[in-house]
């Protein structure tokens, strides 16, 4: 028996593309939406931009959704822009469905809940652990627009919601612009590519602080278990792995993994994007000679994102007890995560 009609919006990214193909394996139809339609195996391919409302009625008319996983986002020059396009997006999205009998919506955000948003990172000095409960961050955050949109059309058509709150998702996914794990195995192959040692990209503080990360699947679990289970609606969840580590640990041992000499950790941070700004020729030249899928850097690093997760000058660390307390007891090594993703990257011919 089929477990309900999802609609994954942003399913070629790291979390709907994997959160896609698990509820697919879990037994629901899942139609897949995106700007560009891409085939994932099981998923229904649903090609629309959710800033253009007309094509996005057109494209969503008629379909049976029960559930709606809302898992993406766009990015403006700044924050007031990222709140207005990212509102608009998901008004014209629950707008094409105003005639379908939703029974739930679940919303991916994240740790910058507690953080700010990307031009005031940091600014929120919140305690850890991070709690669901901890009020808003003063100042402009796509996030919470997200939030306050979902919550004003789920209580207007008398649906159920979830808000899930990831740190730092690992999985597998190309061409996704938030993507540490596959970013971090181009940079150590580059440095066995070029003889350079594996070094620390970011801060002293997230080197030695306790910090989490959370894998896309445990996200997936969560997300399903959320949305079929009665007592766990219209709650907030942290969304993390369940262990804690050091990066000073857990650098050393990817680093293991690729074969690198590990260098100590710089007193001042030395970024990926200053580091790996001109080797668009080195990945080129690799791609070629172990007949690698995809010869442009850009299309499978994100420097950025990598930089503002490793240069936070504050622990971050996320209290999963709520979540607990309701139910759900899914985890994951977060090491193991990282390991099993270069295995599928050297398997895919993704990294060498």
């Amino acid at each position: 028996m089929r477990k309900g009609t999802a609609l994954v919006v942003g399913a070629t990214g790291i979390t709907g593309g994997n959160l896609a193909s698990y509820l697919v394996a879990s037994g629901w139809t899942v139609y897949g939406l995106s700007r560009r339609a891409t085939e994932h195996s099981g998923v229904i391919p649903v090609a629309a931009d959710l800033l253009d409302e007309t094509a996005t009625r057109k494209a969503l008319a008629d379909l049976p959704i029960s559930h709606v996983f809302y898992c993406t986002w766009i990015g403006r020059e700044n924050e007031k822009g990222n709140v207005e396009a990212n509102s608009a997006m998901m008004r014209n999205l629950f707008a094409a469905l105003e005639e379908v009998d939703l029974q739930h919506a679940s919303l991916v955000t994240g740790t910058k809940q507690y953080l700010g948003s990307f031009e005031a990172y940091g600014s929120g000095r919140t305690e850890t652990p991070f709690r669901e409960s901890e009020p808003r961050v003063p100042g402009d955050n796509f996030y919470y627009a997200l939030e306050d949109v979902l919550f004003e059309i789920a209580e207007r058509r008398g649906f159920a919601w979830n808000v899930h709150r990831p740190h730092t998702v690992i999985g597998y996914a190309r061409g996704n612009a938030m993507n540490m794990g596959t970013t971090l195995a181009v940079y150590a192959s580059i440095c066995k590519a070029t003889g350079q040692p594996f070094v620390f990209p970011g801060s002293q503080t997230q080197w030695n602080a306790l910090t989490d990360m959370t894998d896309a699947l445990v996200l997936a679990r969560q997300m399903e278990w959320a949305a079929t289970t009665p007592g766990a609606a219209n709650q907030a969840f942290n969304t993390v792995n369940g262990d804690v580590f050091r990066w000073r640990r857990m650098w050393r041992e990817i680093g293991e993994y690729f074969g690198l000499e590990v260098a100590d950790c710089p007193e001042t941070p030395q970024p990926l994007a200053t580091q790996m700004s001109e080797v668009g020729p080195v990945w080129r030249d690799l791609a070629e000679k172990h007949d690698l899928v995809e010869p442009d850097v850009t299309r499978l690093a994100s420097w950025w994102h990598t930089d503002a997760d490793l240069g936070r000058d504050q622990e971050c660390v996320n209290d999963t007890t709520k979540s607990r307390d309701f139910g759900f007891d899914h985890f994951r090594e977060t090491r193991g995560a990282f390991l099993d993703l270069f295995d599928r990257l050297r398997a895919e011919k993704i990294i060498p």
